[in-house]
């Protein structure tokens, strides 16, 4: 659990065991050289230019010093690099510092840490900005999936406190950008929570569960279609996804209203395959070991609507996730069926392992015929094309239309959650071209450019809708190098994102 408090006071007037201070890359020895800091490490200068201590992007430099009583403290400096010439410093930089120190208060296994909160001004952000993006970040990067590791020695520390000194900040304003970026965290590492459960423990029923829990704490309508209803509707993707499981597929909807009127609708629609196994079209057994995640659209549009059902933004939001698991049996689809979705569109079935967009289309066209939204935004694992072409720090963005496309990349470049734009255009189309149907589940191999086709065979469950579809496959899980995430883990990528775009929404 992580616990932030609000105090009064300079940096060293707050009872902690680590004191922690974000420098600027090249920064002046002498700003660090006055009282206080002077009466705590005396020798701080010498030990500053003997380590070479730049400030340089995530660089850091612990000094242990003794406190009144005998108490042992660490002094944490923290580079967060520089600014590009003209511009200001990157507030991802602030992130992944913040996630640096909380590596570091692992190591030293200290509980407590007192922090002074960079200048906002260096990021052009304002101080509750500052204040929202640090309660993010400790947040997320304290999460570890310990819950089935016995070992208490390989736990990280559970009960961790972070200590902002206000020194001359607005408090409300520290304590409104604080509440907001609690409220944000809990969301992303919802997301990852279940994420990380093994395939046992989150499956279709399980996820409707957690969907339904979330909306009646939040008031939130709720919506959930069986497997028999869902047949009944001719939801055809869905219904051939799951027909070699023994669980029912499930199609959940949760819709929060604001109290502005005439407010505009914008829809979320996350993949919830909970195992994929590829069906009969088995994946190689080394890409199936992670499948447990390929639900992470859906997880995050849930976790989403928690947050949203929290902060109240002024437009009105639905999330829509349909639930699958996709397992090979008797009872499996094979390659070479014909689906008819919900919108009457047909499509073969080439290959069972391209069964997220089967299950997006039946959801896509549900969402916009009986909500009509002013946008929609389909979030999923989806292609591993898409991993390839962008590898782990992109999601793929695929849109027609330029000003939803706007509305994304400002979210991300606010958030972190950090999209590229792949081109969506009339020469990919003949690529999913089916003979015997509509369109085909797969694109022919000629035009390569999987991420590409897959999106266009959504395209095709919209109408005129504003659409944009986000391909999360390399950022979901196991995300390297970033230190507010772990190996082996998930990111909860969307969720920021998703949150951002509703509460700007314009």
């Amino acid at each position: 659990m992580v616990t932030i408090k609000l105090n009064e006071g300079s940096l060293f007037a707050q009872e902690a065991q680590g004191y922690v201070i974000f420098v600027e890359q090249d920064f002046k020895v002498t700003q660090l050289t006055k009282e206080p800091i002077k009466k705590v490490v005396p020798e701080l200068e010498h030990m500053i230019k003997a380590r070479n201590f730049s400030g340089k992007l995530l660089s850091s430099l612990t000094i242990p010093f003794i406190r009144s009583g005998d108490t042992l403290a660490y002094l944490i400096l923290v580079g967060i690099g520089k600014a590009a010439p003209k511009k200001k410093i990157e507030v991802e930089n602030y992130r992944r510092a913040l996630g640096k120190v909380s590596r570091i208060q692992e190591e030293l296994k200290i509980k407590t840490i007192a922090m002074q909160l960079p200048a906002s001004k260096l990021f052009g952000l304002s101080d509750q900005d500052i204040a929202d993006q640090t309660a993010q970040m400790v947040h997320i990067a304290a999460y570890h999936f310990d819950t089935y590791i016995t070992d208490a020695e390989r736990k990280v520390i559970n009960d961790r406190e972070f200590l902002i000194a206000l020194d001359g900040l607005e408090k409300k304003d520290v304590s409104n950008g604080v509440k907001t970026g609690e409220i944000i965290a809990h969301a992303v590492n919802e997301a990852r929570h279940w994420i990380d459960l093994p395939p046992s423990q989150i499956y279709p029923a399980s996820m409707v569960e957690k969907a339904e829990h979330i909306s009646k704490k939040h008031g939130l309508a709720f919506t959930v279609f069986n497997e028999k209803e869902i047949n009944a509707m001719g939801m055809g993707g869905l219904s051939a996804v799951s027909a070699g499981s023994d669980l029912d597929c499930q199609l959940a909807i949760m819709q929060y209203k604001t109290t502005k009127k005439n407010a505009p609708t914008i829809c979320f629609v996350g993949k919830g395959i909970t195992f994929d196994s590829g069906g009969l079209s088995i994946k190689p057994a080394v890409h199936m070991e992670t499948m447990k995640e390929d639900m992470s659209g859906a997880a995050a549009v849930i976790a989403t609507m928690d947050a949203i059902g929290a902060l109240k933004p002024n437009v009105n939001v639905i999330g829509v996730t349909p639930l699958s698991e996709n397992l090979p049996s008797g009872k499996a689809t094979k390659p070479g069926e014909i689906v008819r979705f919900y919108n009457g569109k047909t499509a073969e079935i080439k290959n069972t392992d391209a069964e997220g967009r089967l299950i997006l289309a039946d959801a896509l066209s549900y969402a916009v015929k009986h909500y009509k939204p002013d946008a929609i935004i389909d979030i999923a694992t989806l292609t591993g094309a898409c991993a390839h072409a962008l590898g782990p720090f992109y999601c793929g963005l695929m849109s027609d239309n330029d000003e939803l496309v706007g509305t994304i990349q400002n979210a991300s470049d606010r958030t972190g959650d950090r999209v590229w734009r792949l081109p969506l255009h009339d020469d990919y189309k003949p690529s999913i071209r089916s003979i015997v149907a509509d369109i085909c589940n797969i694109g022919s191999p000629k035009y390569s450019a999987g991420a590409i086709t897959a999106s266009l065979f959504l395209q095709n469950f919209v109408g005129d809708t504003p659409w944009a579809h986000l391909d999360i496959a390399g950022t979901a899980f196991d995300v390297p190098d970033i230190p507010y995430f772990r190996a082996h883990s998930a990111t909860g990528f969307g969720v920021r994102l998703m949150i951002d775009i509703a509460m700007n929404w314009k």
